[in-house]
């Protein structure tokens, strides 16, 4: 980006963010989570996958996001085909009370994982024998014989939900080619599930959706690196608010 494109950017987040009120006036300290953008390179434009959140959500209804949540103990323990690009995990990294390989890779998986829970699509590599899969949604990766693979995948962009907001989160944003798609378990999403419907579209087309501001900031964050090759080395942009003001640091 350039220093006046991002500096429209922050504009445009703060407009957002004051537009949606304030909450209690108690400081709330975000949640670690981690998100996923799949992108499908296999055509002349790209296109990257989105869900439309259920309207009866409180949070963030109708809106169109990337699959993600919070990060959960059991992403610690899923064992992995290969570990993070030494430049992705040495960005992850940065920024962070006590950082550890290991809270580097709970990121990516939890995006991995949540990305399953939202939209039925396993991501990573076929195996023949997977040991030490944690209970709960990882489970559906060892009987499909599929191990993730954190080599894979992107990091363009971190940031913190302002102050002062009944819900913050302290989020990372991955990028995964589609090719990684290596299985799906069917009625993952519908009328009664978080993703009532999933879209594929190009980068422009999303932006005319219904998005969240930080969203649609990761659109252009993904389009900018995208243009420079796709690269692990790229830096990564980090947005927080310190002291009432957005701030773009790269990481």
């Amino acid at each position: 980006m350039t220093g006046t494109h991002s500096n429209a950017v922050l504009e445009r987040m703060n407009r957002f963010e004051a537009a949606e009120g304030r909450a209690k006036a108690e400081l709330i300290r975000p949640k670690d989570a981690a998100t996923l953008i799949l992108v499908d390179r296999s055509g002349r434009i790209p296109k990257v996958l989105l869900g439309k959140r259920h309207a009866r959500h409180k949070f963030m209804p109708g809106m169109f996001v990337f699959p993600g949540g919070r990060v959960d103990p059991a992403d610690t323990k899923m064992p992995i085909a290969r570990p993070l690009h030494r430049d992705v995990e040495a960005q992850l990294m940065k920024r962070l009370a006590r950082p550890s390989s290991a809270k580097a890779r709970a990121f990516a998986l939890a995006a991995i994982r949540e990305t399953f829970e939202e939209t039925g699509l396993l991501l990573g590599v076929r195996t023949s024998r997977i040991n030490g899969v944690p209970a709960g949604p990882w489970t559906a990766f060892a009987q499909a014989g599929i191990l993730p693979d954190l080599g894979l995948l992107h990091f363009i962009g971190r940031a913190i939900t302002p102050p002062r907001r009944p819900r913050r989160f302290d989020a990372r944003f991955f990028a995964l080619d589609a090719s990684a798609i290596a299985d799906r378990v069917e009625g993952m999403t519908g009328p009664d599930a978080e993703f009532v419907e999933l879209v594929w579209m190009s980068l422009a087309e999303a932006q005319k959706l219904h998005l969240p501001a930080v969203t649609s900031v990761m659109l252009e964050e993904l389009d900018a690196r995208i243009a420079l090759g796709f690269g692990h080395r790229l830096l990564v942009p980090f947005y927080r608010m310190p002291r009432k003001q957005f701030m773009r640091e790269m990481l």
